[in-house]
């Protein structure tokens, strides 16, 4: 037996394909609620897409711890070998719209949300181990830059790498996204990464800084600029529906996480800066260490429920795992949440797909959409035996010094890591690598923008700033 139509508020509706008029031929009734009511809730049904990753995809699964990390970390999740978590991810482009299509080149979006015993934690991340600034005041102008000509509403070269020619901390992320990596060949190609450091404290109250690395075992792949086109063309959704696909089809994609442990102090006297996301932690000096397995085996039931209004934030911490002081990380504590309460509204936690596993008790009331509440108590302190302060949840603190004001917190050596990235491309890489930096700064009508960035490579190494110069036909005299 079929279900019965209604309308929002229950009521049998009768007639779905013809409004009510006055007469066969007659105008449209004001007095049709059914039409009314789905006319407006269909003009309501687009919320506002999120600023960056607009566009993505998502896969629910499975986490298995298979190293018990305790030593690190009391974060339960890593705790007891075999233990299983479950998860969604979502992969996304980072610049594009909604209707973006998948295979234009573009760093990618690598979020997971694990529902732990403990709440939920998020590592929110990207398809790079680094990124193109290292501190949040700068992050609106970057993602400007990366949209639409405010005048000719077009995507536009010159922005963007008028951005990054004056912006040289951005060297060693351009490398890698004009890079093969710019251009994953599937979602399930690509690796994953925190990108800031980390903190982790165990039982014992010790701290150490920690990097995460999702190795995906399905190789690394990338696809070149000919067929990228031709997919856009094509298959504007190509990497939502690889994804899709092969999880339809039993084809279960999955990721290893690894870790690298800094030791504290060595942490805060590194040759680097370790809370500086431009650059990265050798894996010389702190191998990787294995933690446990991530596994995606099923689709989304319902895309707008499970995958538009999932919510990621950096700042969805628990007990074990802490924020570090870069200065990016710490900005974005703060701005996804609130993108989300723009977004979705203040109770988006509330929405199944972010509800955590856990019982969630504390004093936020009312706002729109929320429901449950019941009579409880709404402020603290109160003699109502309301929700009390969990004090082994209380963070590691960190010893802070000096004046405040606003500061350039880290070096100057942009280039060097850069450098290193490109020596360890091969010939064909590096090619690829000059050929697709040269072909966007091509279309760039400033001369200024062309030899500024050309020094930033040839500072990161001299062969890579030469060969751009030469496909750009500059003088090598005028970069060095």
């Amino acid at each position: 037996m079929s279900k019965k139509l209604t309308t929002d508020a229950g009521q049998p509706w009768a007639d779905n394909e013809h409004s009510q008029t006055a007469g066969t031929r007659g105008p449209v009734l004001i007095q049709d609620y059914q039409l009314l009511e789905k006319l407006a809730h269909f003009d309501r049904e687009r919320i506002p897409e999120r600023v960056v990753h607009a566009k993505g995809a998502s896969a629910k699964g499975t986490f298995t711890l298979t190293n018990d990390m305790s030593k690190y970390t009391k974060a339960d999740i890593f705790n007891g070998v075999g233990k299983k978590t479950p998860l969604r991810v979502r992969f996304s482009q980072v610049a594009g719209e909604a209707g973006y299509p998948d295979t234009y080149r573009d760093v990618r979006g690598f979020a997971v949300k694990f529902y732990t015993q403990e709440g939920n934690y998020d590592i929110v991340g990207n398809n790079t181990p680094v990124f193109f600034i290292n501190d949040p005041l700068k992050f609106p102008d970057f993602i400007h830059s990366q949209k639409r000509d405010p005048k000719t509403h077009a995507r536009s070269n010159e922005m963007q790498w008028d951005f990054w020619a004056n912006s040289p901390e951005s060297v060693h992320q351009v490398t890698y996204l004009m890079g093969d990596r710019g251009l994953p060949a599937t979602y399930r190609n690509m690796q994953g990464y925190g990108s800031h450091t980390f903190k982790w404290v165990n039982a014992d109250n010790k701290p150490v800084w920690v990097k995460y690395h999702f190795r995906t075992n399905q190789g690394v792949k990338n696809m070149s600029n000919e067929l990228a086109a031709k997919l856009a063309s094509e298959d504007t959704d190509f990497l939502q529906n690889d994804l899709y696909n092969s999880i339809e089809d039993g084809d279960f994609p999955s990721w290893t996480l690894y870790v690298q442990i800094i030791p504290y102090e060595e942490g805060l006297n590194y040759k680097y800066d370790l809370f500086d996301v431009t650059k990265v932690v050798s894996q010389k000096d702190y191998p990787l260490i294995e933690v446990g397995k991530m596994e995606l085996n099923g689709n989304p039931e319902n895309n707008f429920d499970e995958v538009e209004e999932l919510a990621f934030s950096p700042a969805n911490l628990v007990p074990g795992i802490e924020a570090s002081p870069d200065k990016l990380l710490q900005g974005r504590l703060f701005s996804y949440k609130d993108a989300q309460r723009y977004r979705l509204g203040i109770n988006f936690e509330k929405i199944p797909v972010n509800k955590p596993l856990t019982e969630v008790n504390n004093y936020a009331r009312d706002g729109y959409m929320s429901q449950g509440q019941g009579p409880a108590v709404n402020y603290e302190p109160n003699s109502f035996d309301g929700p009390k302060d969990v004090a082994s949840a209380k963070i590691n603190g960190d010893e802070v010094s000096g004046l405040t004001g606003n500061y350039k917190v880290y070096d100057d050596d942009y280039y060097s890591q850069a450098g290193d990235l490109y020596r360890l491309l091969t010939d064909d890489e590096k090619t690829r690598l000059v050929g697709n930096i040269v072909a966007g700064l091509k279309t760039v009508s400033k001369d200024e923008i062309k030899v500024l960035e050309t020094k930033q490579f040839y500072r990161a190494d001299p062969e890579y700033g030469e060969r751009v110069a030469e496909g750009l036909g500059l003088l090598v005299a005028d970069i060095k």
